[in-house]
Parts: structure tokens; C-alpha cells; sequence
């Protein structure tokens, strides 16, 4: 074992391992891509992991090594046992929260994970440069200096922001966008200030905890402000936009570290969570700064002009079962209410049972459906909905108007025509699903307050539109019983 850890081959090893694991990231990003090839998708990924911690500790035993056998064993047995605790600690707080958080409780979960990463590069990046083995002459010194300054400017900023996320995700914290005077100049005054501290960082190194420690509060704050300033119908984007941070963070610190599996893998998570919230974005027809920019979104209240839309119509259980039963094509489109009451199983029970009866069944799913990309898809997959049935919006969209019944569960926003049809909507230009153009349209809702976006939707008021009122999953319920065998 001893010559195996000095041996001139180990390096190169490591480094083989880390290839390997670096193309299994890459599958599993590539499999993830479909419902079809997501679970092996995240086998790639579980195994890359794998490997990438047992060549980590490799070479943790490696830098433990010490000119007696002895004392190195000792060295390496201190090491690998509080890397091994802390791993033990992590698996065990990880594998107790994936088996108890709810899938209404992942996109604020996602969240918090993301700010775990923002706090290990911080902490990496001060350690970096209180190492007194770290560059500090030379242009190796001026690299070190503005690759700690960055990582943990980029860590600061995701720590607190996904915290932000977090508790506006868990309703623990209003999404009512923060709206403080002359934000804008606010977080412009940070950076510039971030941006002196570097100089004064990188010339004054004796010091250097100083004008590094200022920033890292600066850059908590801007996080704050940041996330605090994006209203809860962003929160989609937002999670996509950590997401990136986080990323980038993990590569950070990986340059910090000189592990070149960290830093390919945080550029695969950093430019994968860019392009997701470009396509968040693009999904809502807004712009990245918009996004940032904040102000979309509220804690309920009605936004947008005030306008009498008539009456709302009812149906109940037995008559959208009637309807069914005769329908030949029928589209869901799920919301987070779908989420909420838990109401996929009864949901693919019903689809089940209507594909049994020769009724077309297909579901249509908006990008930002939920509070997180792809919620509304994976909660179908949990319950055994066949993937092929399961359509992106724009799969989707022309179809609505040869389908006979659209059931529309927990949505809001993402079917409002108010979208379409109203310039001075604070969603104005979002590309939604049409299902207004279907024959008939039941909405499955509580009651009829506001979406998310705090948004009235003139859907429920259409002619072809009846709501049915209660919990989603006891009304899917109530049609599967009624349907006629």
C-alpha cells in the first residue's frame, strides 16, 4: 500500500479516473435530457461520483504521506478518518431528507443544496489563501489572488441567495418581490466596491483577510438582494439560475484545489444551468435581466388591470365523468396544485382507465409548470405515467382545438389567455398552453384565488370552462369511481 501511494504511476491513475468519471458527468447530463434514458442517466452519474471520491481519497492519502512508514500511517489513518466522518455525516443527513421531503418540498430542497455549494467554495477559497503554501510572488501569485477573490465573491452570492430561494419557496418568507429604492444602483455600488477591494486585495496581501472578508459580507448581501428582489413567478428561473452559481462556484474552488475534476464538472453544472434558465426564460418571454431585475410575482394579490370577466360556471365529479366517458381525445395539463394535493396517482389511475376505454389520453407540460424545471415531470414518471404520452407545450398547443376535454389540475399561469390577450398583463407575451381552444375545459382548483404570479386568470370565466372546486386528489378520485365501467 505504501508503494503503491508513492509510486510515479498514481498521478496518472488519479487523473485516468477522473477522465473517466469527467465522460459518465457527461452521460448522465445527456441522459437526464429524456424521460427514456433518465435513469441511467443518473447511474452514470452515481457511478462517475464514485469513482471521483475514491480517486479523492487517493490522493488525500497520497498528501498525507510522511518519510517513515510509520508516522505516515498515522498521518494517513487521521486523514481519511475525518474525511470518511464528514462523509458518513453528509450520506446520513442526505439519505434521511430524500426519503422524507415531499415532492412539493424539492424545489426549495434543490435550493438549499445549491447554498451548501456556495458555503464550500467561500470556506475553500479563504482556507486557499490563508495556506501558507499558496502562491504570493509573481504572476502565480496574481492568478491565486484573483481566483480566491472570485470564488468566494461567486460562493457568497449563491450561499445567500439560495437561502433567499429557500424560504420563498417553503412560503417561510413572502414572494412579494423586495423593492428597495434605487436597487439597481445598489447592487451596481457592490461590484464596483467588490472590485476596489480586489485591487486593494491583490496589493496589500500582508492584509489581505481584510478587504477579502469585506467583500465576502458585501457579496452575501448582494445574494440577498438579489433573490429578495425576484417575485415567487420568477422562482422557476430562479432555482435554474442557482443552479448556474452553484456551478461556477464548484469550479472555482476546484481551480482553488488544482482538482481538475472539479472544475470540469462545475463548468458541466454552470453552463447546463445557464442554458436551462435561458430556456426558463425563454418559456416566459423574459429576459435574463428582467429576471434579475425582479419585480414579477407577488404574495396573491391581484396584479394587473382590474377587469369584471362575468361569472365563473361548476361542475362536479359525476358530470366531468360523464364527459369523459364520451370524449374521444382528452389533454391534462398539472400544475404545483397538482403537487400540492398529492393527486399523481389518482391522475394516472384515470388515465389508465380511459386509455382502457379507447380514449386518447395525452398530457401537455409547460416549461415552468411547478417551482421547479421539470417538476410536473417527474411526478408523473413517480407515478408510472407512460413517458411517451407526457408532451412538451409546444408538442401540444396546436392539438388543443380537436380535444374534447382539457382537465386542467393545480395550473394557473401557465393557462391564462390573459397571456395572449392582454397587453397590459404583467404576463403579457408569456407563451402559454391554449387549452381554451378545446371543446370542453374543467379546472380543478380550491377556489378561484389567483395563481402564483398573483395573476387573474379570465379562463375560469370562459363558456367552455367549469371549475371543479375542492382537493385535486379527492376529485380525480371521485371521477374514477363514477366513470361507467
Amino acid at each position: 500500500m505504501f508503494d503503491f501511494l508513492t509510486s510515479d504511476k498514481l498521478p496518472g491513475l488519479v487523473q485516468a479516473a477522473y477522465i473517466i468519471a469527467a465522460v459518465l458527468f457527461i452521460a448522465a447530463l445527456a441522459g437526464l435530457s429524456k424521460h427514456e434514458t433518465a435513469k441511467r442517466g443518473n447511474l452514470a452519474g452515481m457511478v462517475g461520483m464514485g469513482i471521483a471520491l475514491v480517486a479523492t481519497l487517493v490522493i488525500a492519502a497520497r498528501q498525507a504521506e510522511l518519510p517513515d512508514p510509520l508516522d505516515h500511517w498515522r498521518g494517513l489513518g487521521f486523514t481519511l478518518s475525518v474525511i470518511l466522518v464528514a462523509m458518513l455525516i453528509g450520506a446520513v443527513i442526505g439519505a434521511w431528507r430524500a426519503r422524507t421531503v415531499q415532492m412539493t418540498g424539492m424545489p426549495e430542497l434543490v435550493a438549499l443544496l445549491h447554498s451548501f455549494v456556495g458555503l464550500a467554495a467561500v470556506l475553500v477559497g479563504i482556507n486557499s489563501f490563508l495556506d501558507p503554501e499558496a502562491p504570493t510572488e509573481g504572476s502565480l501569485g496574481a492568478i491565486h489572488e484573483v481566483e480566491v477573490f472570485i470564488g468566494v465573491f461567486i460562493g457568497a452570492v449563491t450561499l445567500t441567495g439560495s437561502i433567499v430561494a429557500n424560504l420563498k419557496l417553503s412560503a417561510k418568507m413572502k414572494s412579494t418581490p423586495l423593492v428597495l429604492p434605487a436597487r439597481h444602483l445598489l447592487n451596481l455600488a457592490v461590484i464596483v466596491l467588490s472590485v476596489a477591494l480586489l485591487v486593494w486585495f491583490m496589493n496589500d496581501h500582508d492584509n489581505g483577510i481584510i478587504p477579502l472578508l469585506l467583500m465576502t459580507a458585501l457579496a452575501l448581501a448582494l445574494g440577498f438582494h438579489l433573490v429578495a428582489a425576484i417575485g415567487g413567478g420568477d422562482m422557476p428561473v430562479v432555482v435554474s439560475m442557482l443552479n448556474s452559481y452553484s456551478g461556477w462556484a464548484a469550479a472555482a474552488a476546484g481551480f482553488l484545489l488544482d482538482n481538475d475534476l472539479l472544475i470540469i464538472t462545475g463548468s458541466l453544472v454552470g453552463s447546463s444551468g445557464a442554458i436551462l434558465s435561458y430556456i426558463m426564460c425563454k418559456a416566459m418571454n423574459r429576459s435574463f435581466i428582467s429576471v434579475i431585475a425582479g419585480g414579477f410575482g407577488s404574495d396573491g394579490a391581484v396584479s394587473g388591470e382590474t377587469r369584471d370577466y362575468g361569472e365563473h360556471r361548476e361542475i362536479q365529479a359525476a358530470e366531468a365523468a360523464e364527459l369523459l366517458a364520451d370524449a374521444s381525445s382528452v389533454v391534462i395539463t398539472p400544475g404545483y396544485g397538482m403537487a400540492v394535493a398529492q393527486a399523481q396517482y389518482p391522475v394516472a389511475e384515470l388515465t389508465a382507465k380511459l386509455r382502457a376505454r379507447g380514449v386518447q389520453v395525452r398530457f401537455g407540460i409547460h416549461p415552468v409548470a411547478g417551482r421547479l424545471p421539470g417538476h410536473m415531470n417527474v411526478l408523473l414518471a413517480e407515478a408510472k405515467v407512460p413517458y411517451d404520452i407526457v408532451l412538451e407545450m409546444d408538442e401540444i398547443n396546436d392539438d388543443f382545438a380537436t380535444t374534447d376535454v382539457v382537465l386542467v389540475i393545480g395550473a394557473n399561469d401557465t393557462v391564462n389567455p390573459a397571456a395572449l390577450d392582454e397587453p397590459g398583463s404583467p404576463i403579457a407575451g408569456m407563451p402559454v398552453l391554449e387549452v381554451w381552444h378545446a371543446r370542453e375545459v374543467i379546472v380543478f382548483k380550491r377556489s378561484m384565488a389567483t395563481g402564483y404570479a398573483g395573476v387573474q386568470n379570465p379562463l375560469f370565466f370562459k363558456e367552455n370552462s367549469r371549475m371543479l372546486f375542492g382537493d385535486a386528489k379527492d376529485r380525480v378520485e371521485d371521477i374514477v369511481r363514477a366513470l361507467p365501467s
